[in-house]
């Protein structure tokens, strides 16, 4: 062990030692860094942002490790082996390369040489495999992406990620794997007050639910941000957001509604983009109950729906129809023919097949955001005499009846993290995982195939053919394709919105408020 890896090792004992003197390290921490860069110059310019939910956990091994808060916070403060480009492609961040074994059941990452955290201690492979132990040892939601997968060291500069099946999805979905110091243990909350990270900020103040400020990391191994500071807000209220952004109050907002756009984009003073998305407005069935076993009928309740008017009615800037069960920015992704509008076909259809009109559908959503499109949804179904009752779940509950498969039709707003088609179908619909209540050996052979090699066009080939069967069989009904809008202050440069609403601000030169 190096003399700097002690250095940084005693100064985790250090932080224990310190929250155990003082509790109010819990609530909130602050620094007097002040922002300098590396060579002493301060930089220029304060951002401040408004994202969409709040950063309850700077810990992204834990519980709260897959939150869009987390997750935000998490690409400023840490490294990763490899991370998404804004629009999705894959790019080395400790990793300068990986590849796969032959059967693709083991990955091997060489890492750059001289990365440092912030306090200065060096970061080699024994980092990088203690962070993906005590993930896997968490059991958070980014976990779930490695079931029965170890890493082991080969060198100081090279690791191997070992999977018990073929999974040539890992380089995607270690996009949410992040790499701390060795000896941070399961629940060290100090630690995480005033983390020690490789990225490009350190934390300057911390309050869970309310504010993260960042300052630039003074020993960041690449460019070094030019801000002084960045200032990410929670405000929960939409009306308080689009004012704190009209007033200049905060500099950048993302996740706004279309009936907000067009006012915004009439300012001269903002800029207003919305980009595609990975995610997706998803419906599954529930294939296990006798009324949604038959696919004839399924289909014929997504030909029942005028998807395309309701979308054009509350979502002209950030929705468009669907044309697969993942999004076009998803490796996998491969366009199918859209299932068209037609009620009259739809209620035959069900006759035909002997539908019980009387019984009720029961739909379930959480977030009341989507309520007037659950809204629209049942009012579509009713016209043709499915009658549905539509049950708004807090996130909690609706998780667990989620998974419990208590309902019969399931809206969730989808994303794919990964960029990679095998987070999301070669996860959610196999036999084994029992999502939805649908099983098909073909489809499992497909997926299972998709993972088992790395070849880029072999896998979209194969999750285009597990896709046509997902859409012929009506597995769900997939009605929207989600972009997300951003504002923000023109005097700001280099920012560029991101698929997955985490922009980085790294490469942010100049600031408003």
């Amino acid at each position: 062990m190096t003399r700097t890896r002690e250095h940084g090792r005693s100064r985790l004992i250090r932080l224990a030692a310190t929250a155990t003197a003082g509790a109010a390290l819990l609530a909130a921490c602050s620094t007097t860094t002040g922002g300098d860069d590396a060579d002493g110059s301060a930089g220029t310019g304060d951002v401040t942002a408004a994202g969409t939910y709040p950063i309850e956990s700077l810990d992204p091994h834990g519980a709260q490790g897959a939150s869009t808060g987390t997750q935000l916070a998490a690409q400023e403060i840490f490294s990763r082996l490899v991370k998404p480009d804004a629009d999705g492609t894959l790019k080395g961040d400790l990793a300068t390369s990986w590849k796969p074994n032959k059967d693709v059941t083991a990955w091997t990452f060489t890492l750059r040489t001289g990365v440092t955290f912030s306090d200065g201690s060096a970061l080699d492979a024994d980092d990088v495999v203690a962070s993906f132990k005590r993930m896997i040892s968490l059991n958070g939601p980014n976990a779930g992406n490695f079931p029965g997968n170890t890493m082991t060291k080969t060198s100081p500069t090279e690791v191997v990620l070992h999977s018990p099946t073929p999974d040539a999805s890992v380089p995607g979905k270690l996009g949410t794997f992040y790499v701390i110091p060795t000896g941070v243990g399961k629940d060290d909350t100090a630690f995480f007050n005033h983390p020690v990270g490789s990225g490009p900020f350190t934390v300057d103040a911390f309050t869970p639910s309310e504010s993260l400020a960042l300052v630039p990391n003074k020993k960041y191994g690449g460019e070094k941000p030019a801000l002084r500071r960045v200032t990410v807000r929670n405000i929960p209220e939409l009306a308080a957001r689009m004012t704190a952004l009209r007033t200049g109050e905060v500099d950048v907002v993302w996740g706004i509604p279309d009936d907000q756009l067009a006012s915004l984009q009439g300012q001269k003073d903002l800029t207003v983009e919305t980009v595609p998305s990975s995610a997706e407005f998803t419906m599954w069935f529930n294939s296990s109950i006798p009324a949604l076993k038959d696919a004839k009928v399924r289909r014929a309740i997504w030909q029942a729906v005028d998807f395309k008017t309701i979308i054009s009615k509350l979502y002209p800037e950030t929705g468009k129809p669907a044309d697969a069960p993942v999004t076009s920015v998803v490796l996998g992704h491969v366009a199918q023919p859209p299932v068209a509008h037609d009620p009259a076909a739809a209620k035959a259809a069900l006759t035909a097949a002997g539908f019980d009109f009387s019984k009720k559908l029961r739909l379930q959503f959480a977030n009341a955001e989507f309520r007037p499109f659950i809204q629209a949804v049942v009012s579509d179904l009713q016209k043709v005499g499915v009658q549905v009752d539509p049950l708004e779940k807090e996130q909690a509950a609706f998780t667990e009846d989620l998974i419990a498969l208590k309902w019969d039709i399931n809206f969730q707003q989808l994303a794919t993290p990964s960029y990679d088609a095998a987070s999301n179908l070669g996860r959610l619909y196999t036999c084994a995982a029992n999502r939805n209540g649908y099983c098909n050996k073909q489809l499992d052979g497909l997926l299972a195939a998709a993972g088992a090699t790395a070849d880029k066009n072999k896998r979209t080939d194969l999750y285009g053919q597990a896709s046509r069967i997902i859409w012929q069989d009506a597995v769900g009904m997939y009605p929207m394709s989600v972009s997300i809008a951003y504002a923000w202050n023109s005097d700001l440069k280099g920012f560029v919105p991101d698929a997955s609403g985490l922009p980085d601000f790294a490469a942010v030169r100049t600031g408003g408020s």
